[in-house]
């Protein structure tokens, strides 16, 4: 389970308690999003099935070659919403429950969330 020393112990506490109220459904799928200090991951999932829809990752070739020029971590958190928001919608999924995954809704979270909201995904 959450190990007493880990370095995430508050982080994985935080999503425990946010899981308990985010619940994700055919018509509105749960983006899970973990992110490392170099990479971005978000998973799209139906609890009511249990099944993860589909994946995205910054380390993809399709997004790797949009990003190349963008030089800030925070500009290719953005560019990724937009990539992943795009291809959600080729999913025909419109709205999406954002699982914060206990990290705070500031900076490349934020930047995720706000390229997805451009593309029109609504949450």
């Amino acid at each position: 389970m959450i190990k007493k020393n880990s370095r995430n112990t508050a982080r994985k506490k935080k999503h425990i308690r946010i899981r308990k109220k985010l619940f994700g459904v055919s018509d509105r799928l749960r983006a899970c999003i973990f992110r490392s200090n170099n990479n971005i991951y978000i998973q799209l999932v139906n609890d009511e099935e249990g099944k993860v829809i589909t994946g995205f990752s910054t380390l993809s070739k399709e997004f790797l070659g949009l990003s190349k020029d963008l030089k800030s971590k925070k500009e290719r958190a953005k560019a990724f919403g937009k990539f992943v928001g795009a291809k959600v919608k080729e999913k025909n999924v419109s709205q999406i429950v954002f699982d914060r995954a206990g990290y705070k809704f500031h900076g490349k979270i934020k930047a995720v969330a706000d390229g997805m909201r451009e593309e029109g995904i609504k949450f």
